[in-house]
C-alpha cells in the first residue's frame, strides 16, 4: 500500500503510541483540520502537534513507525486518516473524527452513500425480520453500517451480507474477533464487505471503546434505524451521536409496555421517523421507492396472513380456529409464509406478520 508522506507520518505515530497518549494523540491531530481555515496539512504540523503531546520525550523513531505500518500490511490491511482522499466526509466533519481508520475488505465503500442499522442485542423476532428485509432492500442504494453483535446488528448483517455492501465497525484490532464465536463471520465481511476500527491490530475490546465506536456508526453514515431498544440501552448513545450530528434517525415502533421497544417509542414520540420498511427511508431522503414483487400466495397463506396482519401475534392453534382450517394444515401453512419471508415464528408456537 502506498502512502504519502503525511499519511505515513499519522499512521506511524498512532500506531507507535500507547493507550494513555493515543486519545491525546488524535485531539491534537483533529484540531489541525479545520474545515474553514483550508490549510494543507504537512508533515512538519503533524509532528509539531505529536511533541506537544509527548512534551520532553523523544518521539518513535522513524523505524519504528515504519516498522508498525508494515506490520499492517502483513495482516492484508489498510489505512486512511484524516488527509486521505476516501476519509469519510461525514466523519471528519465530526467533533473528534478518528485519526486513523483500519480497514480490511473493500475500501471502495467509504466513497459510496452509507445507513446505520443497530439495534439491542435482544430483539423480538420479527423486528430481526424486519429489520433483516429492511438491510437487504436498503444495501441496493446504501453500503449499511453496523456493528458485530448479535440482536440488531447481525439483522443488518444478515440483510446486507450477500450483496457486498456492508460496513461493520469494530470496538478493537481488526485482527482480533470479539466474541471469539464471530471469527468466521469476520472473515465472511472482510471478504464481502468491509471490517473498520479506530484501533490498531493487536488492540483488545475495552468497555469504554463500545461507546466511542458508536460515534462512528453515526458519523459515517447519513441517517441511523434503531431496531429495537430499551430504555437504558446503549443502542441509545448510537441514536444521540446521530441527532448530535444532524443525521436522520428512524426507529421501529414496538408493541406498547415491551420493555425491548421503549427506546424505540420514546424516540418516535421525540421526532424521530416511524419507519416499518426501506420505503419509509427512501422516502425520507426523496427517493423512489420500487413496488416489491408481489409473492404468490395460496388461498389458505392468504388466509393465514390476513389474519396475522390483523391480530399481530397469534398462537398457531388460535389461527387455525379463527381461519377454520385444520391445525395440521396451519403449521404448514405457517411454516411456507416464513419462509416467503412474510411470518415469523415469535415463540411459544406464537407468530407475527412482517
Amino acid at each position: 500500500m502506498e502512502y504519502s508522506e503525511e499519511e505515513r507520518a499519522i499512521i506511524g505515530l498512532c500506531m507507535t503510541a500507547d493507550e494513555s497518549r493515543l486519545s491525546v494523540l488524535a485531539r491534537a491531530f483533529s484540531e489541525l483540520f479545520d474545515p474553514l481555515s483550508g490549510e494543507k496539512i504537512c508533515v512538519s504540523m503533524i509532528e509539531k502537534a505529536a511533541k506537544r503531546v509527548y512534551k520532553d520525550e523523544v518521539l518513535p523513531s522513524e523505524a519504528e513507525r515504519n516498522a508498525a505500518i508494515a506490520g499492517l500490511e502483513s495482516h492484508k490491511m489498510f489505512a486512511v486518516t484524516l488527509v486521505s482522499a476516501d476519509y469519510p466526509a461525514g466523519l471528519r466533519a465530526i467533533s473528534d473524527p478518528p485519526p486513523v481508520l483500519y480497514g480490511m475488505g473493500n475500501r471502495a465503500l467509504l466513497r459510496r452513500r452509507k445507513f446505520c442499522i443497530v439495534g439491542s442485542r435482544i430483539l423480538p423476532a420479527w423486528a430481526e425480520q424486519t429489520g433483516r428485509t429492511i438491510a437487504s432492500d436498503l444495501s441496493r442504494r446504501f453500503t449499511i453500517v453496523t456493528g458485530i453483535a448479535e440482536g440488531g446488528d447481525r439483522a443488518a448483517i444478515d440483510g446486507a451480507l450477500a450483496g457486498g455492501n456492508l460496513i461493520c465497525v469494530l470496538p478493537n484490532g481488526l485482527d482480533i474477533a470479539y466474541p471469539a464465536a464471530h471469527t468466521s463471520l469476520q472473515r465472511e465481511v472482510a471478504k464481502r464487505g468491509l471490517l473498520l476500527s479506530e484501533y490498531a491490530p493487536g488492540v483488545k475490546t475495552k468497555k469504554y471503546a463500545f461507546h466511542a465506536r458508536n460515534r462512528i456508526l453515526a458519523g459515517l453514515s447519513e441517517g441511523v434505524l434503531i431496531l429495537a431498544a430499551g430504555a437504558r440501552s446503549g443502542t441509545l448513545i448510537t441514536a444521540h451521536c446521530a441527532l448530535e450530528y444532524g443525521r436522520e434517525l428512524f426507529a421501529l415502533p414496538h408493541n406498547v409496555g415491551a420493555a425491548q421497544g421503549e427506546g424505540c417509542n420514546e424516540m418516535i414520540k421525540a421526532g424521530a421517523w416511524l419507519c416499518t420498511c426501506a420505503g419509509d427511508i427512501f422516502a425520507a431522503y426523496g427517493m423512489e421507492t420500487e413496488a416489491p414483487p408481489r409473492i404468490p400466495l395460496s388461498e389458505k397463506e392468504e388466509r393465514l396472513l390476513a389474519a396475522l396482519k390483523e391480530a399481530g401475534e397469534l398462537h398457531a392453534a388460535v389461527l387455525a380456529e379463527r381461519t377454520g382450517i385444520p391445525v395440521f394444515e396451519a403449521q404448514a401453512t405457517l411454516a411456507s409464509l416464513e419462509m416467503k419471508g412474510l411470518a415469523v415464528r415469535a415463540g411459544g408456537n406464537r407468530f407475527s406478520a412482517i
